[in-house]
């Protein structure tokens, strides 16, 4: 897998955990430990992200 494709993976998985926080919070039955820990791996994406691309 090139560096490129795999950059391009991370952002679509980044876009899915944007996706699910924000739906996380429009259902009162998702606890608030679910949406950080979600947050905390979306911020894990972008950090990589970030190192892979510079």
């Amino acid at each position: 897998m090139s560096v490129e494709s795999h950059v391009q993976e991370l952002r679509r998985k980044h876009q899915s955990l944007s996706n699910q926080i924000e739906a996380a919070h429009r259902s009162p039955a998702t606890d608030d430990l679910s949406i950080s820990q979600m947050k905390k791996e979306k911020l894990r994406l972008k950090e990589e992200i970030t190192r892979l691309s510079h």
